[in-house]
């Protein structure tokens, strides 16, 4: 699970300072794209899907989200992937590539709409570990 905040847009990628031109760091690139090839779920929240639109967005075209804001939206299109506008508490599941995201702080006005946010996100992530794994047996 990636998450969100202004690290994710800093320190993970370059996404706050380049944009739809971002790239992510290499050992987090490295991780996740282990992590994809293994067959493994991967959740991002708040504005952690910037990173899986500037990794998975080129080739897979993933669906995401950040929530609601048109431009952040655009510029994760712009990488590739295909934005899916939602509400705070709820979570994007593209089930072809066993990504979970949801917007957390993009859309919050209270700590509570994070924490929903956050947990139907674990939520929906436990559901495809469990079916990887069920798959693997």
């Amino acid at each position: 699970m990636l998450p969100g905040g202004f690290g994710a847009a800093k320190n993970l990628s370059t996404f706050a300072t380049q944009g739809p031109d971002c790239s992510v760091d290499p050992d987090v690139a490295g991780i996740l794209r282990s992590m994809h090839e293994s067959g493994k779920p991967i959740a991002a929240l708040c504005i952690a899907p910037a990173v899986l639109a500037a990794l998975f967005g080129p080739d897979l075209h993933p669906s995401i989200t950040i929530g609601t804001d048109a431009g952040t939206a655009q510029a994760l299109e712009k990488m590739g992937a295909k934005h899916r506008a939602a509400q705070v508490t709820e979570v994007v599941i593209d089930t072809q590539h066993k990504l979970v995201t949801t917007p957390c702080y993009m859309s919050a006005t209270r700590v509570r709409e994070v924490a929903e946010g956050a947990e139907n996100a674990v939520r929906e992530l436990l559901k495809l570990v469990e079916q990887s794994a069920a798959a693997t047996r």
